[in-house]
């Protein structure tokens, strides 16, 4: 059996290997479920207040992937968030390289509107880049991306975690000011977004210095995303789009509100999960079969040789009793007198000891009572008639 983290986490496959840790899918015992894990790879207190903080960003949004939980093991720490089986943006340049304008388009679109809710919640992502915008596995239907890996993200009033002469962000993505080290600032991101679409326009990714190649804007002129995408490129935070609600509702006014499924069937989105390993199906790990349980027996109660009969009651009724008493248990463990309400009452055996004779319990013979009174009112009687004579003679 593979390892259970925490007592929950099953172990089941490596999925990738990112700077911070390693992604697993793992199998939830207490959900029943497959989820996407992360496992911390440095153990030193800033890497862990990182990797802590990634778990503490809760934003509610279809475009938004955010963990489900945390758990700590020793020295290991791992969060869990949903398993999405398309692969990321990134997969999906190297497949096709540069992408038709509508599907640069929608994906550029739902970013943004990732942006918005994320920047609403007061943070900064800060490592927008094709390898963290995850997509479900569509198949030629309309993409759905996820943004992902909050794991440098920063509220815009929080105390600065990185170290001196430390860059934060991935270069060719990141803005010019922050490869400076400026502060966080909610227009760094939308730079990073209008360099993922100009990677997605021309198949190339873009180097790595501070600012983008203008060969490469030259491409996307026949565009008609060139006017946003110009925008959110420009080097100058003051001259870029003041929010990625700005910059969504430029996007609207130069791409069809409707998806055209004939111009997207080039495209393909598939599933990047890769098979399950031995012992487990889609569905959790494999049942171990084994043979049905066998109808047990009726049990059937024999004496022992030699050992009397189970302990019954039966009811005890003296003839001038109203009402049975309390039944007693048979056989009685002696012939002693039994209590029964009325004087000493006793239990008479059958002919084999056990049990009582003909089924009913009956008192011992005795001598009536009702003719010793009467005698001795008459031997009284006669004795005060003898006196009385002696008397009156």
């Amino acid at each position: 059996m593979a390892e259970r983290f925490a007592g929950r986490y099953e172990f089941v496959d490596v999925l990738g290997d990112g700077g911070m840790g390693t992604v697993w899918r793992v199998w939830d015992h207490k959900e029943a479920t497959f989820r996407a894990a992360k496992m911390l790879k440095q153990s030193d207190s800033a890497s862990l207040l990182r990797f802590v903080r990634e778990t503490s960003w809760r934003i509610d949004h279809e475009h938004v992937v955010t963990p489900v939980g945390w758990s700590a093991e020793d020295d290991r720490v791992l969060f869990t968030m949903p398993l999405v089986a398309g692969g990321t943006v990134a997969t999906l340049a190297r497949d096709f390289g540069a992408l038709p304008g509508i599907w640069v388009g929608d994906l550029i679109g739902q970013l943004l509107s990732a942006l918005v809710a994320v920047h609403a919640a007061g943070l900064v992502h800060r490592d927008i880049k094709p390898s963290n915008l995850l997509l479900d596995a569509t198949g030629t239907g309309r993409p759905r991306l996820r943004l992902t890996d909050f794991g440098i993200a920063m509220a815009v009033d929080d105390p600065r975690m990185t170290r001196v002469g430390e860059v934060i962000g991935t270069p060719g993505y990141q803005s010019p000011e922050a490869f400076r080290g400026a502060d966080p600032d909610p227009r760094q991101d939308l730079y990073s977004v209008g360099m993922v679409a100009v990677e997605l326009l021309t198949g190339a990714r873009p180097p790595s210095g501070s600012n983008a190649d203008p060969v490469e804007l030259a491409e996307i002129g026949q565009s008609s995303l060139a006017p946003v995408v110009g925008r959110l490129i420009e080097p100058d935070p003051e001259r870029r789009f003041g929010s990625a609600q700005q910059a969504l509702d430029a996007l609207h006014g130069c791409t069809p509100t409707a998806w055209d499924r004939e111009r997207s069937r080039e495209i393909e989105v598939f599933d990047h999960l890769p098979p399950m390993p031995e012992g487990w199906t889609t569905h959790g790990p494999r049942e171990t079969a084994s043979p049905a349980p066998s109808q047990p027996e009726p049990l059937q109660f024999q004496r022992p040789p030699g050992q009397e009969l189970p302990a019954r009651e039966l009811p005890i009724q003296h003839p001038r009793d109203p009402q049975p008493q309390k039944q007693q248990a048979w056989p009685p463990a002696s012939d002693r007198p039994i209590a029964a309400g009325h004087g000493e009452r006793y239990v008479a055996r059958g002919d084999d000891g056990h049990g009582p004779a003909n089924g009913t319990a009956a008192p011992p013979a005795r001598r009536p009572a009702g003719i010793v009174f009467p005698l001795l009112a008459i031997g009284a009687g006669l004795i005060l008639i003898a006196v009385a004579a002696l008397l009156l003679s």
